[in-house]
């Protein structure tokens, strides 16, 4: 039913109307601390000390914006519940439960079919009914907070915390001026960076111009191809084609160092001076620059991004992509709106 604490449970919400909620810490410009009469304040102490800062803010960006969401939802179903003029579990049985249908033997034996279970078909039988219940139960329950939200609409209010990022000598692909930057740190052999390439190809085509991204090497190491694939990727540049051969190495995967080499020629470079960039390791210290910046980041991980500075950990998909680009999008078109004002308020 739709208890409390069934309601805290719900999925990812997100601020409603004009709901926003503080910023977390302080103000850029507060002082935090006085050396020899130098007021330090806290952009100074979080570009300084980004690398001890960036991972607990997260965390603690992370908490909040779950308990934003449990909170929301919570709201949403009130603010439902009342208009409808039912309590709580009648909003339940009226919109939620109608819609969990009750599974068929046939589809019970092939949910069963399907567990690694000693277990005769009879005795797990009843957690197999338990099971498939709850999971219907979470998309049906799922998928009305959600028409809800459409609704009443939708603002997202809380940002991820943020970090300057030196992208003056990285690749990039579109234009400086795009509204939303989204910057990568990434591994050639990290799973999850071939995970979400699709996805920031898929932003691109959405958003076209409004949307840069920018590649940052971060090979981890424990991936012992990483590296050299980084090293391979910039050889390419020299030659004007990063991005070609960023997205094949993503694609096909290859990263040995025939394979590397294999896949200049298939690109149509100049096979001997990228192989002589390659062999001398020319691009050695780049990557590793850009590694070291990963780490005063504090970054463990790839992949890391940053979009317009706010800071993104793991493979988090297209759909928190997207949501994380039309949030800095609003806000961009709402301090424009306000802009006329502002300029009104000095004169």
């Amino acid at each position: 039913m739709f208890t409390r604490n069934t309601l805290l449970a719900l999925g990812l919400g997100i601020a409603m109307g004009a709901v926003s909620m503080p910023a977390m810490g302080q103000n850029e410009s507060a002082v935090v601390a006085e050396i020899a009469g130098r007021k330090v304040t806290t952009e100074e102490l979080e570009q300084k000390q980004a690398g001890k800062l960036l991972q607990a803010k997260y965390k603690y960006y992370l908490a909040e914006r779950d308990a934003l969401e449990q909170f929301i939802d919570d709201q949403l179903l009130e603010l439902q519940a009342k208009k409808e003029g039912v309590t709580l579990d009648e909003l339940y049985k009226r919109h939620v439960a109608v819609n969990v249908p009750e599974p068929t033997e046939d589809q019970l034996r092939f949910y069963y079919e399907g567990v690694q279970t000693e277990e005769p078909y009879e005795t797990a039988r009843p957690n197999i009914i338990e099971t498939v219940h709850q999971l219907r139960t979470k998309k049906a329950r799922d998928a009305y907070i959600a028409d809800l939200r459409g609704q009443y609409g939708v603002v997202v209010e809380l940002n991820q915390p943020s970090a300057h990022v030196d992208v003056e000598k990285a690749q990039r692909l579109g234009s400086e001026k795009a509204p939303v930057q989204i910057i990568e740190f990434a591994d050639y052999e990290c799973p999850y960076c071939q995970k979400v390439f699709p996805d920031l190809n898929r932003l691109r085509d959405q958003f076209g111009d409004q949307v840069s991204v920018v590649y940052k090497d971060f090979p981890l190491p424990m991936h012992p191809l990483a590296a050299r694939a980084a090293e391979a990727a910039r050889c390419a540049a020299a030659q004007g084609k990063f991005w070609e051969y960023h997205d094949a190495l993503f694609q096909n995967k290859k990263l040995q160092l025939s394979d590397l080499k294999q896949q200049a020629k298939d690109l149509k470079l100049d096979t001997a001076s990228f192989d002589k960039c390659l062999d001398s390791g020319e691009q050695t210290a780049a990557v590793k620059a850009d590694s070291k910046e990963g780490l005063r980041l504090g970054l463990v991980g790839t992949p890391s991004f940053f979009v317009n500075g706010h800071f993104l950990s793991g493979s988090v998909g297209y759909a928190k992509l997207r949501e994380t680009v039309l949030q800095e999008l609003n806000a961009q078109k709402q301090s424009a709106a306000l802009a006329p004002a502002k300029e009104a308020e000095k004169k």
